[in-house]
């Protein structure tokens, strides 16, 4: 069986988190497609030292392996920050379509969120939703997040990334963020994440008979 589902939104909506509940609810494997341009970004950075270089970028990309994306500095403000600057590269976009497409296509069923899943990715998905939230929300939850492994972490600071990634993401010429006609639309900003994922859950289920 080959069922997939296309989760996209901007960062800190909730999409990885129903994402994962998704994939432990209906054993689908689940892949966090930002964690690809996150790996692609941190090695290009170190490879050239702190720069992000196209022609660098391009190559890593084409020959990024699924280990490359258990790295443990992933999740850094650095790493959010380079990733958003590589996905505005059409060459790495392009050298990284083949891997999603062929994880959403696995025996089994795959869950992907990020941002073009629905749109560029896998239009034929069998689900698809759109998560949102406000962006002071989606920055206090990144703050906490952060807050964790960095206790500097400012809340204004925190806000003024995610808005700098939020118009990169949806002005960049290739595949920019935005909801896919027929995705259903999440927003979490008053919701709870049992009941965003309470609703995602009935969708699928309601997809699969």
């Amino acid at each position: 069986m080959t069922f997939t589902v296309a989760i996209d939104g901007p960062a800190a909506a909730g999409k990885g988190t129903i994402g994962r509940a998704l994939a432990a609810e209906f054993g689908f494997a689940h892949l966090d497609t930002g964690l690809l341009y996150r790996a692609v970004g941190v090695l290009t950075m170190n490879r050239a030292r702190g720069v992000i270089d196209p022609v660098s970028a391009e190559m890593i990309a084409t020959r990024l392996t699924e280990e490359d994306l258990k790295r443990d500095d992933l999740r850094t403000a650095v790493a959010s920050r380079a990733a958003s600057r590589v996905a505005a590269l059409s060459a790495v976009r392009a050298a990284l379509l083949d891997f999603q497409r062929r994880f959403a296509r696995r025996p089994g069923g795959a869950v992907l969120d990020g941002r073009d899943i629905g749109t560029v990715i896998c239009p034929e998905a069998e689900v698809k939703l759109f998560v949102t939230a406000s962006e002071e929300v989606r920055a206090r939850r990144r703050y906490e997040e952060l807050l964790h492994s960095r206790p500097e972490t400012r809340l204004d600071a925190v806000l003024n990334d995610l808005r700098i990634r939020d118009a990169r993401d949806a002005g960049r010429q290739d595949a920019p963020l935005s909801q896919a006609e027929d995705a259903v639309l999440l927003d979490t900003t008053e919701m709870s994440i049992d009941d965003a994922v309470d609703k995602a859950r009935a969708l699928v289920r309601a997809k699969l008979g």
